[in-house]
């Protein structure tokens, strides 16, 4: 097992890795939109927070020698399901071949920071 950092993603705010390798895979921790430089939530509607946590995912992806190609699955969590539609519109631009990964949606009550999506991922390396 191999941890992957960068600090072109955020930094772990906890006990956890940005992502770890194992045969061939990669499990990257749920992502938030913050901004890498400044540690900041982003500002901005649902479709900035997304892009921000795409960006943060793909940093991380390619640390480890990967890509968003490469995603097998995502856990999208969202605050309010009625957001899906506009986060559905920007994941669409990220992951636009085919196939594209396995996906499960889930609204949460709460995210770390205010954030109003977190994404997490499994990918091939």
């Amino acid at each position: 097992m191999k941890e992957i950092r960068t600090d072109a993603a955020p930094a772990p705010v906890g006990p956890y890795s940005q992502a770890l390798a194992h045969d061939g895979l990669l499990f990257l921790s749920g992502q938030i939109p913050l901004d890498p430089a400044t540690g900041a939530l982003v500002d901005g509607e649902i479709e900035a927070q997304t892009r921000q946590v795409l960006a943060n995912l793909s940093a991380v992806l390619e640390a480890a020698g990967s890509s968003l190609r490469q995603v097998l699955r995502t856990t999208v969590y969202l605050v309010d399901l009625s957001l899906f539609p506009r986060v559905n519109a920007v994941y669409a631009e990220h992951f636009s071949t085919t196939p594209s990964p396995a996906r499960v949606t889930v609204e949460a009550a709460a995210l770390p920071m205010g954030a109003q999506v977190e994404i997490d991922a499994i990918a091939s390396i």
